[in-house]
């Protein structure tokens, strides 16, 4: 499970969908999926959450990784790559950014 402390040796990750109230649980259902059976069991992974907001046209995704290396290379995997062009055609636009924990509250 992800923990958010300062200082921090994980990697965060936070990736922003935006999509539409007709496709947010279609785009919720896939990164599900996506998590169940790939990137949960990619090495690195700490965990993850997914959040969407009360008009169902964005989800965030918060993860967390033990190395930046880990989620890189689980990001420029085949299998991964291809999870993306599925999201993709669910959603207008997503990025994934990484983050340092700059402080906790």
């Amino acid at each position: 499970m992800p923990t958010i402390t300062h200082p921090s040796s994980a990697q965060t990750v936070v990736t922003t969908f935006e999509t539409s109230p007709g496709t947010c649980q279609d785009l919720l259902e896939a990164l599900e999926e996506a998590y169940d059976a790939f990137i949960s069991k990619q090495p690195g992974f700490v965990g993850a959450g997914l959040h969407v907001n009360d008009a169902q046209t964005r989800i965030a995704n918060y993860s967390q990784w033990e190395r930046r290396e880990d989620f890189l290379a689980m990001l420029r995997s085949s299998e991964m790559r291809a999870w993306n062009r599925r999201f993709n055609d669910l959603c207008r636009s997503f990025e994934p950014v990484l983050y340092e924990v700059a402080a906790v509250y």
